[in-house]
C-alpha cells in the first residue's frame, strides 16, 4: 500500500462529520438486485439514498456545513441557489437547527421541488433562467447582506457530510469490490472516495470508486485528462441533479487523486435505467440518481464483482417522469410511434390498424389530420403511437405495414 495523498478532506473530517449527524439522519437501506447481478454477474446492492431526508443525500453536507457555524453566522442567516436537491436539503438543516434560510430557485423550477423547499420552511426567491444565474444571485446577496452562502459542492464541510455516506455503506457491505454513483460538481464523489479509500486502506483492501456522468453534461472526462477544470460551453440532460457545467475546484482536487474512473451514460440508458428501477427494484429515483445502474445496463464496468450503487436522489417531477417513461420505454422497443401519409379515403384507417392487430401491438393513441405544411391535397397523416414488445417486435410491425404499401416514418421506439 502507498502513502495516502495529503487531501482537503480527511477521513477523520468525514468520522466528525458522521458524529453531528447522528439522530439527524436516516441510515438508508440497501437492497441487492438480483436482476442486475444477472446481467453483470456479480452481486449489485442498491443504497437507497432516495428515501433519505428531503429525498436526497444533499441533507448530509448542508447540515455538516451549517452545524458548524458560530451563533454570530447563524444569527446572519443561509443562502443557497439550486434547483431541487441542494435546496431541500439546505432548508431541512436550516429548520432543524433554527437558522434562516433564503434559497433561490431559477424560474421554471419543476413546482414539487418549489413546494418542498417552501414546505420546509425556507424562504423561496425564484430568479434568474438557470442555476448559475441563481447562484450568483444568492453570492450577491450573501456578500450584502452578511448571510451564510452554503455552496452545494466546494466546501469542505459539505465534502465530509457527503462522505458519511461512504462510511455508512462500507459497514453495510464490508465485501465491496465498486462503488458506482452519479458525478455533477463532484461534492459525493469526491466524499464517498476519501471514506471508502482510506478506510480500505486500513483494512488493507482496495475499492474501486467511479463516477458516471450524463454524456451531455460531462465535465469531469475533459477536466481530468487535462489536469484542470475544463468548463463545458452547454449542459443538456434530463438529469438535472448533475447537470453541471464546472466541476468543483476542491472535489476535483480529491477526485483526480483518488477516483478511478468517470464513465458517461446516454439519455436513452438513463431513461431505460429508471424504467429498470421502477419495474425491477419498485424504486421511484430521479435520473442524477439512476446514472450508476444505467451504466451497468450498458456494460460500462468491467468485472465489478461486488458492487454499490448510491442512488443518490427521489425528487423527479412528475410531469418529467412522464417524459422518461415514455422515452424509457422506446429505447427498449416497447413504445413505438410512427407518421404516415396515405390518400384520404375510406378504409385505409381500418387497414393500418388490422395490420398492427395482426402484429400483435396494440394502439395506444391516433392523430389524424388533412391540414398541414407538408400534407397534399387528397392526403392524410395519420401518427399512431403503440405499445410493442421489443425491437424485433417493432421491425415487424413496420415491415408488416411496408409489405401493405405504406410508408411508416419513426418518430420514436
Amino acid at each position: 500500500m502507498t502513502d495516502a495523498p495529503q487531501l482537503p478532506v480527511t477521513l477523520d473530517d468525514i468520522q466528525a462529520a458522521a458524529k453531528l449527524l447522528d439522530g439527524v439522519i436516516a441510515h438508508t437501506p440497501i437492497e441487492q438486485s438480483r436482476a442486475l447481478g444477472r446481467l453483470t454477474g456479480s452481486n449489485v446492492f442498491l443504497k437507497c439514498e432516495n428515501l433519505q431526508r428531503a429525498g436526497s443525500f444533499k441533507v448530509r453536507g448542508a447540515y455538516v456545513r451549517m452545524a458548524k457555524l458560530s451563533d454570530e453566522e447563524k444569527a446572519r442567516g443561509v443562502v443557497a441557489a439550486s434547483a431541487g436537491n441542494h435546496a431541500q436539503g439546505v432548508a431541512v438543516a436550516a429548520a432543524r437547527l433554527g437558522i434562516a434560510a433564503r434559497i433561490y430557485m431559477p424560474l421554471g423550477v419543476a413546482l414539487p421541488k418549489l413546494a418542498a423547499t417552501q414546505g420546509h420552511g425556507a424562504e423561496v426567491v425564484l430568479h434568474g433562467h438557470n442555476v448559475d444565474e441563481a447562484l450568483a444571485e444568492a453570492q450577491r446577496f450573501a456578500d450584502e447582506t452578511g448571510a451564510v452562502f452554503v455552496h452545494p459542492f466546494d466546501n469542505v464541510d459539505i465534502v465530509a457530510g457527503q462522505g458519511t455516506l461512504g462510511l455508512e455503506l462500507l459497514d453495510q457491505i464490508p465485501e465491496l469490490d465498486t462503488v458506482l454513483m452519479g458525478v455533477g460538481g463532484g461534492g459525493l464523489l469526491a466524499g464517498v472516495a476519501v471514506a471508502i479509500k482510506e478506510r480500505a486502506r486500513e483494512l488493507g483492501r482496495e475499492v474501486r470508486i467511479i463516477g458516471v456522468q450524463a454524456e451531455n453534461a460531462a465535465a469531469y472526462p475533459p477536466s481530468l485528462a487535462a489536469d484542470a477544470l475544463v468548463p463545458l460551453s452547454k449542459v443538456s440532460t434530463i438529469a438535472d441533479g448533475i447537470a453541471v457545467g464546472r466541476p468543483g475546484q476542491l472535489p476535483f482536487s480529491i477526485i483526480r487523486e483518488l477516483v478511478d474512473d468517470v464513465v458517461t451514460v446516454s439519455e436513452d440508458s438513463l431513461a431505460r435505467a429508471l424504467i429498470f428501477l421502477l419495474e425491477r427494484a419498485k424504486l421511484v429515483v430521479e435520473p442524477a440518481g439512476a446514472v450508476g445502474v444505467a451504466a451497468l445496463l450498458d456494460g460500462k464496468i468491467e468485472n465489478p464483482g461486488t458492487t454499490a450503487v448510491i442512488l443518490s436522489g427521489g425528487n423527479i417531477d412528475p410531469m418529467l417522469m412522464l417524459k422518461v417513461i415514455q422515452r424509457g420505454l422506446a429505447a427498449a422497443g416497447r413504445y413505438l410511434v410512427v407518421r404516415m401519409l396515405l390518400d384520404d379515403r375510406p378504409g385505409s384507417l381500418a387497414t393500418i390498424s388490422r395490420i398492427i392487430a395482426e402484429s400483435d401491438a396494440n394502439v395506444t393513441g391516433v392523430d389524424h389530420t388533412r391540414v398541414g405544411g407538408s400534407i397534399s391535397m387528397g392526403d392524410v397523416a395519420i401518427t399512431i403511437n403503440m405499445e410493442t414488445k421489443g425491437h424485433e417486435h417493432c421491425e415487424k410491425v413496420l415491415q408488416n405495414l411496408r409489405a401493405e404499401g405504406f410508408h411508416p416514418v419513426v418518430l420514436h421506439g
